[in-house]
């Protein structure tokens, strides 16, 4: 976990933002972590003058990418958040590639920026650390906001 090297991206210079359509798709596990990254994300979304973004919550980070690519048509940016903890199974490997994998295939194919604020932690900590809350040293939820609306704007003259 860095952080270092990260762009300052200040979506108050960019007035368009605001009228972009955004969802966000919320995995349910790891309550703590997941209500951190969601209101990062709706701080994210406030700040670029969006007011109401769409919310769908699904059960696991595994969901989300098919809920991605069913939102993706309808909206010009879709955000998508979990947390997925190493356990002592290959199973975080394999949701990890799965969700990877797969919310960059519904950007690629979609055209739309699919926001990646989903957290591949070896513990708890990590997550707490990276969710936003206070005390955290990072706030991945609104990063994901941001440089999914920062990519829209600048391609929305494309669309």
């Amino acid at each position: 976990m860095s952080g270092h090297g990260a762009p300052v991206i200040d979506l108050t210079q960019n007035p368009d933002t605001s009228q972009l359509r955004l969802a966000i798709v919320a995995a349910s596990w790891h309550t703590e972590i997941m209500d951190g990254l969601l209101n990062g994300a709706l701080r994210g979304a406030a700040d670029a003058g969006i007011s109401n973004p769409t919310v769908l919550r699904v059960p696991g980070a595994f969901e989300l990418p098919v809920a991605a690519a069913r939102l993706a048509p309808h909206f010009d940016a879709v955000v998508a958040l979990g947390v997925v903890i190493r356990g002592g199974t290959p199973h975080f490997e394999y949701v990890c590639q799965a969700a990877t994998a797969g919310l960059t295939d519904v950007s690629v194919a979609t055209g739309v920026p699919v926001g990646f604020g989903v957290l591949t932690c070896d513990d708890e900590q990590q997550g707490l650390d990276r969710a936003g809350l206070a005390g955290s040293k990072e706030d991945k939820g609104h990063e994901a906001v941001t440089a999914a609306l920062a990519t829209a704007a600048l391609l929305k003259p494309y669309a």
